[in-house]
């Protein structure tokens, strides 16, 4: 074709709608994606608090509609009542990796969940802690995940889910609140193949599943700083900091 010459009309309406179809292709993509984010953020933020009986909420969710890659910002959950701090603990960043589509059925399958700097605040007293109060919310309310308020699909299906790998890493853990309260590193935590054996499991459970792990991780990491405060003041928090995990795993049966 000549420069400058005008483009034949069937030329001119194929480009129109390649154009057509490329924008439109886009819109759907973004779409999807913000429908798979509002699946996830409005699902998180229905059924999280009747399992931990505290406030919980997820400020949003991405997730590729493609690809099933994407990040949960902003997890909050608060204390069970009778603590001094509004919060249990507070995940900035999830990165998840989910087989996209399964979101939309009751058989969600997780390939890896990856909680980076998450932060935890760690209250005792005695041989009572604000996370085993949660652990027990969260046991009481779900049977150790086999009974309870069950997550559902609209058609009334219980949802199950399977986690393939979960990791949890660069933990903070704060002990205690106000002036006093100081800040210390945590143990990684790393979980493989939750649910995988029993073709699915229940949120409920796979929450159980985790903060057993999660909660010996916290206690020895407080317990190993009370310990170094040396005096009689850290060897008493440091016993009762031992105390408060061996409640919490009797709680589960004693096993991780």
């Amino acid at each position: 074709m000549v420069a400058g010459s005008p483009v034949p009309p069937m030329r001119k309406k194929l480009l129109y709608v390649a154009g057509g179809l490329a924008v439109l292709a886009v819109a759907v993509f973004v779409g999807l994606e913000f429908f798979l984010g509002s699946i996830v953020t409005a699902g998180v933020n229905r059924f999280a608090p009747q399992i931990t009986q505290t406030k919980v909420e997820l400020a949003g969710a991405h997730i590729s509609p493609l690809s099933g890659v994407g990040t949960l910002t902003g997890l909050y959950v608060g204390n069970p009542k009778g603590w001094a701090s509004d919060k249990a603990f507070y995940l900035g960043k999830i990165h998840v990796d989910v087989a996209p589509f399964s979101l939309l059925g009751d058989h969600i399958i997780i390939n890896e969940i990856t909680i980076d700097q998450p932060e935890f605040v760690y209250e005792t007293k005695i041989v009572a802690s604000n996370i085993g109060d949660l652990l027990k919310n969260i046991e009481q309310t779900t049977g150790g995940g086999t009974t309870g308020p069950a997550a559902t699909t609209k058609s009334g299906k219980p949802i199950k889910m399977v986690v393939k790998k979960f990791v949890l890493q660069n933990g903070r853990v704060t002990l205690g609140v106000g002036p006093a309260a100081f800040t210390i590193p945590m143990p990684p935590v790393t979980l493989t193949d939750l649910g995988t054996a029993e073709n699915g499991i229940t949120p409920g459970a796979v929450a159980v599943a985790v903060m057993r792990s999660v909660t010996p991780s916290i206690v020895a990491a407080s317990t190993q700083a009370l310990t170094k405060v040396g005096g009689t003041t850290g060897a008493a928090a440091a016993e009762a900091a031992k105390q408060a995990g061996a409640a919490i795993k009797n709680l589960f049966g004693g096993k991780k």
